[in-house]
Order: structure tokens, then sequence, then C-alpha cells
């Protein structure tokens, strides 16, 4: 873990020196609301179950978590896109 967390730091610094000083200011300030507001408190871990959902796939179709679910066991990932 200890490798993970140097290697991730690694790269934030490599990010952060590419980008704007300004927008690296503006990201840092909205993790620091985010942070303060408690909403990690909220957010699941590892291992939590997820609530059953359903949400559309790139070409619209709905996909419903139960659905995937009664094939095997489901890993879900959310990818914000780019700042």
């Amino acid at each position: 873990m200890t490798d993970l967390k140097a290697r991730l730091a690694e790269l934030r610094a490599e990010k952060d020196a590419a980008r704007n000083p300004e927008w690296t200011a503006i990201m840092d300030r909205s993790t620091e609301v985010l942070i303060d507001s408690n909403f990690v408190a909220g957010v699941p871990r590892v291992g939590d179950r997820a609530p059953l959902f359903a949400r559309p796939n790139l070409d619209g179709d709905l996909v419903r978590l139960s659905s995937l679910l009664d094939r095997g066991p489901v890993l879900v990932s959310f990818f914000r896109g780019r700042w």
C-alpha cells in the first residue's frame, strides 16, 4: 500500500506541475469544501453492498444491477471525466 500511496503522490505532483496553477488551486479548494462538508462519510467503502439501481449504458439501453448480479459478482466504477 505504501508503494501505491507513493506512486499516487508522484502522479499528483506531475499533474500539478503540468497544470495551470489557478486550476489546481480551484480543484484543491473544491476538494477541501467536500471534505469539510463531511460528504465522504456517506461514500461507500470497498465491499459495501450497492443499492439496486438501473442506469443507461453508452448505447442508451437500461442496465440493471440486479440483472448483472444474476450472472455473478459485479464491480462498479464511476469515472468523473476530465477536469
